[in-house]
């Protein structure tokens, strides 16, 4: 897969996915792990329609390689200002403990699943040794993939524009799923049941299934769960949806879903429901962090907030955008969040229900306050978690929808 991940949307995307009960035995060399590349290049631009202009580069590399790269990747992606922000905004809104480091479970997260991987910078296919022979084939099809992506598509900088985390996660969740569908249909004896729902249904409790045996994973937060295999099951979905509809090998950069509501729920793409912009009027001093979270961590903060137990994807909630900031305040760390409805009643079920459970929960020397606002027709609502001395309580920082501010 592309190994930038995105921020802070599950924290958690250089791992590949891993699928239990493979078998085989492991490569015996790089030039036997190069073979399997050459025998799935042909089968790969089969599934896809779309033929390489070039063999993509090929290396094998040793398990402490592997994870040196991941650490230099999480060291590019994850300066220390950057986790600081990240983790401050997650822990005010109750997502991960106030103790995690987050930079410590990360990489042993990554490294317990990570068997090859797609670099878009050095354009590059990398396997890891001792991987078992199905294993690895499964994995080098779903990464060829993105090496046949990257000739249609500029990944290097699609995967690191970090201004909008919903939408990075949308686009990634595009990119896995064409790789994960593709990759099925490389290795399944049979590809005509990749139209059978309860296929994908079994593949689905197998994932989960798979993942929750891996130790780090297991005790990692729901938000970071959740967002690592939001690409390969919902993504999936979405580009089953999209072949169903005769739309062509792959989505264009234009084409690509605006929002993870889009991917869940593909009517609003056909219908180009576009997240509404909403900006905070002032400037950004003393903000450490800002960003979007979209329906996809809406839904997995109002799972928490109502007590946890599965995340439900199938309806919409309504979300129209949102965006947060995190401010550093002399008592600590202060958040603001907008979220724009598609009506009141959307937003009334918002305000109601977990913003309200989020604002009972005590937060010692804190404070939290929900408000339901009306914009021009627009149904807002604003969630603000800050200390209780903090001096902007009397005026909160402003946000607008368009040209208009909201107060």
């Amino acid at each position: 897969m592309p190994t930038q991940p995105r921020i802070p949307v599950a924290l958690a995307t250089l791992a590949v996915l891993v699928l239990g009960g493979c078998r085989g035995r492991a490569p015996g060399s790089s030039s036997t792990a190069s073979h399997t590349v050459d025998s799935l290049i042909s089968l790969v631009e089969a599934a896809v329609g779309v033929k390489f202009a070039k063999r993509p580069r090929f290396e094998l590399r040793t398990r402490a390689q592997a994870q040196q790269y991941l650490r230099a990747k999480l060291e590019q992606a994850f300066p220390d200002d950057r986790v600081r922000g990240v983790t401050a905004a997650y822990a005010l809104l109750d997502l991960i403990p106030d103790t995690l480091d987050l930079k410590g479970l990360l990489l042993p997260l990554y490294a317990e699943q990570v068997v090859g991987y797609y670099d878009a910078d050095s354009t590059a296919l990398f396997a890891v040794e001792g991987a078992k022979g199905d294993q690895l084939r499964l994995v080098l099809a779903h990464e060829l993939v993105h090496a046949l992506q990257h000739e249609r598509l500029p990944l290097e900088r699609m995967l690191k524009d970090l201004t909008n985390a919903d939408r990075l996660a949308a686009s990634q969740a595009v990119l896995e799923g064409h790789a994960t569908v593709a990759m099925m249909g490389v290795v399944m004896p049979d590809p005509s049941v990749l139209a059978d729902g309860n296929f994908w249904r079994l593949y689905r409790d197998q994932v989960k299934a798979s993942q929750t045996s891996m130790p780090v994973f297991s005790r990692a937060p729901l938000i970071l769960q959740e967002g690592l295999i939001f690409p390969y099951l919902a993504g999936a979905e979405f580009i089953r949806w999209w072949n169903q509809q005769g739309k062509g090998p792959l989505p264009t950069r234009d084409a690509l879903p605006q929002s993870t509501e889009q991917v869940l729920h593909p009517d609003r793409y056909v219908r180009g429901d576009l997240p509404v912009p909403i900006r905070f009027v002032e400037g950004s001093d003393r903000v450490v962090h800002e960003d979007t979270m979209g329906e996809l961590e809406i839904q997995i903060w109002s799972t928490q907030m109502r007590g946890g137990g599965e995340v439900l994807y199938d309806l919409p909630l309504g979300w129209g955008g949102d965006r947060f900031r995190v401010y550093q305040t002399d008592q600590g760390p202060a958040l603001v969040l907008y979220t724009a409805w598609d009506d009141t009643t959307s937003a009334r079920r918002f305000v109601d229900g977990p913003a309200a459970r989020f604002a009972a929960r005590e937060r010692g020397g804190y404070r939290t306050a929900v408000a339901r606002l009306d914009l021009d027709g627009r149904a807002v609502a604003r969630v603000v978690r800050a200390p209780r001395e903090w001096p902007r309580w009397s005026d909160l920082p402003a946000a607008r929808i368009g040209a208009a501010a909201i107060p």
